[in-house]
């Protein structure tokens, strides 16, 4: 009985002699490396692709959306009173945004 490997490499032999892997999309071209992977400590870039993959990004990402949103305000707003209180919203969420990328750095030398 032939183990797991040895029949994912029989099934994907047959593909290929029949021409069926030579016609997908992207045969023979290297794959894309998704956004920010290089930058994802080594030890939770599997973590984070199940998550994404299961439509539950890491809350990082949700931080950087809200920083997104309150730079885009802040360049919209001509309002003095709004524009500091914004940088400061911003600068409050640059600080957890600092804090938890570096636990996930002291994660990683573990």
């Amino acid at each position: 009985m032939p183990t797991i490997d040895e029949h994912i490499a029989q099934q994907l032999e047959q593909a290929r002699v029949s021409g069926e892997l030579q016609s997908a999309a992207g045969y023979g071209k290297p794959l894309v490396e998704p956004e920010g992977w290089a930058q994802t400590p080594e030890a939770l870039r599997m973590p984070f692709k199940i998550l994404k993959d299961a439509g539950a990004p890491p809350p990082e990402i949700e931080l950087f959306h809200q920083r997104a949103a309150l730079r885009t305000q802040l360049l919209n707003s001509t309002d003095a009173a709004q524009q500091h209180a914004l940088m400061q919203q911003v600068s409050e969420l640059e600080q957890v945004i600092a804090l938890r990328l570096e636990a996930l750095r002291g994660s990683r030398a573990q």
